[in-house]
């Protein structure tokens, strides 16, 4: 497989801003995105004026019938050790002979990040004729619009699951009903530490082209399109 590093740092973002540069400001933000690990996010997270643009982000996902079949469900600091309680829980369900020290790295993960939300997707709100796939899609175009922004705003992020998202205790604490699943968590903050740029795939590797009846299948190698 091919692939390229796109070291794009966030001044970049700022100067096709500067130049009002539409296209060239989106590929910037795009590019500059990366998963932080939540370990990594520390304070100041998100203000409550941050907060809202985040959502509000969300709101521009494409949603097929205007179902919202997504919602967040934000997990305050004063609500961490429930959570700390739920992942603890979950790991001994799955593994009784898991020690004192394993248990503690899995209910430590519930106090990471300044800002931390739950994804819930709603499989059965309003029109049962469009399928679960298109929610999902939908509200992963809404975690994608709500990290672009958080990027935006300098923060770093990281979206996180795990078996404990299947656990009846975590669906018990965030009031889960029937038809609606837990798909991630996001996880928003500064960030104490970056990766190097990573490198990310080519057009070239995940593009074909439709082939015209009674034509090989596959593309053309010449195509000045792949050399992107």
């Amino acid at each position: 497989m091919s692939l390229r590093a796109v070291p794009v740092p966030l001044p970049l973002v700022a100067s096709a801003l500067a130049d009002n540069d539409a296209a060239a400001f989106a590929a910037a933000l795009m590019q500059s995105r990366q998963t932080i690990l939540p370990k990594r996010l520390v304070a100041p997270g998100p203000d409550a004026k941050q907060l809202g643009m985040i959502l509000n982000a969300a709101a521009t996902a494409p949603d097929h019938g205007q179902l919202l079949p997504w919602r967040f469900v934000l997990v305050p600091h004063a609500a961490r050790d429930r959570l700390a309680e739920v992942f603890g829980a979950a790991l001994m369900a799955r593994d009784a002979q898991a020690t004192p020290e394993q248990v503690g790295q899995a209910r430590e993960k519930a106090h990471r990040a300044p800002l931390l939300m739950l994804v819930v997707v709603d499989g059965r709100r309003g029109d049962a004729a469009v399928d679960l796939s298109e929610r999902i899609v939908s509200a992963g175009c809404a975690v994608q619009n709500m990290l672009l922004m958080a990027t935006a705003l300098g923060y770093g992020s990281a979206l996180t699951s795990g078996k404990a998202l299947k656990s009846s205790g975590l669906r018990a604490l965030f009031g889960l009903a029937d038809g609606e699943q837990a798909l991630c968590f996001v996880s928003i903050g500064t960030a104490q530490s970056r990766k190097p740029a990573r490198l990310r795939p080519v057009p070239g590797n995940f593009v074909t082209c439709l082939a015209a009846e009674g034509a090989a299948p596959g593309r053309d190698p010449a195509d000045s399109f792949y050399s992107l």
